[in-house]
């Protein structure tokens, strides 16, 4: 049986802080959805309730964006589902790294987000990995509601694209994504995603092409990989 290792605080201290900054970008873009959802016509309970049981941004918006437009709850449900997909691509490496057990595995699966993943797999021992997770996941939740509540509450005060609140996910996310991109082949799977991303976004419905972005790594990822031989 292997004993964990603790983890100093030098160690935690970068992890937590990184942490504590990606949640305080949750809040401002969950006051934004907060503000999208009523003004789309749902409740605050029924804001509040789709908050904390998707607790996924961009799900979220696609659901009250197709309730803004007067589609069926089904139609809703359908677009949330269809941006959420990732998140089962995400499940296969925090699955190694996480190793839950039993009842464990329904909290863990329901912090499998972007900025989780991104902070664990970016760590460099198992430990840490560990750590950033839990710690991110967990600050996120809270202010991911904290945030909801003072944007529903304050309706339809607060524009998003006013504040930038629309472009914070992505920024956010190319922030936790770019010291990945430290070798050739994580550079070309990246920009072929994207290309493929921006060539469907005017010809799909909204949601497939994160899909089709995501299926180029997932190919990538399955082609075997040339060795080189070592050099004496």
């Amino acid at each position: 049986m292997t004993v964990p290792v603790p983890l100093d605080r030098a160690e935690r201290r970068p992890v937590l802080r990184a942490a504590i900054g990606i949640g305080l970008y949750a809040a401002a873009f969950g006051a934004s959805f907060g503000a999208v959802s009523v003004s789309s016509g749902l409740s605050l309970g029924q804001t509040m309730v789709l908050s904390l049981v998707m607790f996924s941004g961009a799900s979220q918006f696609a659901f009250a964006g197709v309730a803004a437009a007067g589609g069926s709850p089904f139609a809703a449900a359908a677009a949330a589902l269809l941006l959420g997909v990732r998140n089962g691509f995400y499940g296969l490496p925090l699955a190694e790294i996480l190793q839950p057990r039993g009842w464990r595995r329904l909290g863990t699966a329901h912090l499998v987000i972007d900025e989780t993943t991104a902070m664990a797999v970016g760590q460099p021992t198992r430990p840490l990995q560990r750590y950033a997770f839990w710690t991110t996941g967990i600050i996120l939740c809270v202010l991911w509601q904290v945030g909801t509540l003072i944007g529903s509450l304050a309706g339809a005060a607060i524009d998003p694209a006013t504040f930038g609140l629309d472009a914070a996910a992505p920024a956010v996310y190319l922030a936790l994504l770019w010291p990945r991109l430290a070798g050739a082949a994580q550079r070309w799977v990246a920009v072929a995603g994207a290309g493929l991303a921006l060539v469907l976004v005017p010809l799909v419905p909204q949601g497939v092409p994160v899909i089709a972005a995501a299926s180029v790594a997932v190919l990538a990822g399955l082609l075997p990989r040339r060795t080189r031989t070592p050099e004496p």
